[in-house]
């Protein structure tokens, strides 16, 4: 068993091991046991460095090698969709690039696949980005800042980054855009309320950019 960069105690052990159960089982014939449960560990430790509330720790463990195993499918051609993939990135994964995948599922639903992350990830959502989408009837209880990486890149076919330079590694084939939006950080509600409506253009030109690819 990998060892992650944490202790583990006895009910984040169980419930990690129940996820590699589950998760092998699902990707039977595709990626073999040993492989899942390093994802399903490395995404532990990973998320460990800056988890706030270490509670829920092993469920977002699960969620996010869900997450990644399922990218890795996708880059690797074993898993098929026509379905366009879309990953946000910014620095922190705790503003823009969440502001950003909310919006554009939100907007296009089922007809896309999106993802976000950060190159530093933060502890928590942006308590301010979080109200200003529940007040636009977007809930985004569920999220969390995931870091970037390589497995969510190589899926995407489009990358949009948002004030991390070149965290991103480059591959062909993909669509590459930078949008240059103020970090919401230290803003103050009206001024996250205008970074939101930013960005809502912004998507909205995206979705008519890939509806018309697709």
């Amino acid at each position: 068993m990998p060892a992650p960069e944490t202790s583990l105690d006895t009910l984040d052990t169980r419930i990690l091991q129940r996820a590699v159960t589950d998760l092998a089982k699902k990707y039977e014939g595709i990626f073999s046991a040993e492989t899942v449960e390093r994802y399903v560990y490395e995404s532990y430790a990973t998320l460990s460095r800056t988890a706030r509330i270490r509670k829920y720790l092993p469920v977002l463990a699960e969620r996010f090698a869900k997450d990644r195993l399922r990218a890795l499918a996708i880059s690797e051609g074993k898993i098929d969709t026509v379905i366009p993939q879309v990953l946000f990135v910014c620095v922190h994964n705790s503003g823009r690039s969440q502001i950003a995948a909310a919006l554009l599922s939100d907007l296009a639903g089922p007809d896309v696949e999106v993802r976000s992350a950060g190159s530093l990830p933060g502890s928590e959502i942006h308590p301010l980005v979080i109200e200003e989408l529940k007040s636009r009837n977007i809930d985004l209880a569920g999220a969390f800042p995931k870091p970037l990486t390589d497995d969510v890149v190589r899926a995407a076919d489009y990358v949009i980054t948002m004030g991390c330079g070149d965290a991103c590694p480059i591959y062909p084939g993909k669509t590459y855009l930078d949008w240059d939006l103020p970090d919401p950080t230290d803003q103050t509600r009206e001024e996250v309320s205008d970074i939101v409506d930013q960005v809502d253009v912004l998507v909205n030109n995206l979705w008519k950019e890939i509806e018309a690819k697709n």
